[in-house]
């Protein structure tokens, strides 16, 4: 789950991270109020969660009173990728000397978790990753061990940066690092971290989400989920059990395990295509969760194809096959279906497919060969 910014910024407040006095506002007179109460000039900041705020008019300083209701009342319901604005961040302006960049999140391969700090802050991670990947210092942390102040300030000297921001930096990376551990968090990223003229360190940003597996320890996070603003494709795949993720291409995704609808999109992508969005139906799925797949990628006005990629282990290809007839015959389904099968009882899926394949149910030998398939269906 993710969270706004504010809620970002007081989830960091719990675990003592010193961030920029602020409250929320909903309405022009609330955003008055709370510039009042912690001071001009403010920064009037779109709550969404995506970036680009500020490119967008999302983001906006004001010095006054008139200056708050003006940029309150232009950004309110101004409509950023699609996120339209109901809520507005009101914080003190701060002075910024220096900018810093912070986060953590798991390293999966290695079952351990990845720090990563550089002194180049205040743009995305992966432009300095693509323009200078030795302005990151990356550290792995084991969790049995955690993150000590020592081997944050050594961590500190690494990225360079400044000397007057070097010990706050490294106990408000201490800090953030008890955050994304005992606050169960999968990314806690701090973009800017910044330096003050007056030689304070602090979080200007906050994105955090929280791992949903730990929800159960969490009743709090309750009032979190209370302000989302679910894709409604995104609901009815987790009422159906089912992961998924939207994009903005044309080839819906069905594969099953995640490694393997990654692979997927970097295949399709390959071939010049791009994911809608894809869905990943896991292990063992049967009949019932492979048309309930198709269902939820049928329900997206952008796929223009559909790409099913399955591998069978557990999973049995011929189940995957009746899930697509079944899948045919509950509802229309109103884009191309490309399908891949290969591994368990591949023939005997194949042989169930056989005669009910058309122009709008394909079967191919290979990824590569379903991948061109699907992209060249999109863009017919």
């Amino acid at each position: 789950m993710d969270l706004f910014e504010y809620q970002g910024k007081q989830y960091f407040a719990r675990y003592g991270i010193s961030v920029s006095p602020g409250d929320v506002a909903d309405t022009l007179e609330e955003a008055v109020a709370v510039a009042a109460r912690v001071g001009y000039p403010v920064v009037v900041k779109a709550q969404v969660k995506v970036g680009g705020r500020g490119k967008a008019g999302g983001v906006k300083l004001a010095a006054n009173e008139a200056e708050v209701r003006q940029h309150a009342g232009s950004i309110l319901g101004l409509n950023i990728k699609g996120h339209v604005v109901k809520r507005l961040w009101i914080e003190h302006a701060s002075d910024i000397a220096k900018e810093y960049y912070a986060s953590f999140t798991l390293d999966r391969p290695n079952k351990k978790h990845l720090g990563m700090l550089s002194a180049q802050g205040g743009v995305e991670i992966e432009v300095v990753a693509e323009q200078d990947p030795d302005a990151i210092a990356m550290i792995s942390i084991d969790p049995l061990r955690g993150l000590d102040l020592a081997t944050a300030r050594a961590w500190v000297d690494e990225a360079r940066l400044d000397e007057p921001a070097r010990e706050q930096a490294a106990v408000l990376l201490v800090q953030l690092y008890e955050c994304y551990t005992k606050g169960d968090c999968d990314l806690t990223e701090v973009n800017p971290l910044i330096l003050t003229p007056q030689g304070q360190v602090h979080a200007l940003d906050a994105k955090v989400t929280l791992d949903d597996n730990a929800a159960y320890r969490h009743p709090e996070w309750d009032e979190f989920r209370a302000t989302e603003t679910e894709d409604p494709r995104e609901k009815m795949a987790k009422e159906k059990g089912l992961n998924y993720i939207g994009l903005d291409g044309e080839v819906g995704i069905i594969a099953n395990g995640a490694g393997l609808a990654m692979s997927t999109l970097d295949v399709v992508n390959q071939v010049g295509g791009s994911a809608a969005n894809f869905l990943d139906i896991g292990g063992g799925a049967n009949a019932d969760v492979m048309a309930a797949a198709l269902e939820v990628i049928n329900a997206d006005p952008k796929v223009k194809a559909i790409f099913v990629n399955i591998f069978g282990g557990i999973t049995r290809v011929d189940e995957v096959a009746k899930g697509v007839l079944e899948a045919l015959g509950r509802v229309h389904i109103a884009s191309p279906i490309v399908l891949r099968l290969d591994g368990t009882n591949a023939a005997e899926g194949r042989a169930i497919l056989a005669p009910h394949l058309n122009e709008n149910l394909i079967t191919e030998p290979t990824m590569l060969d379903a991948a061109r398939r699907a992209v060249a269906l999109a863009k017919a």
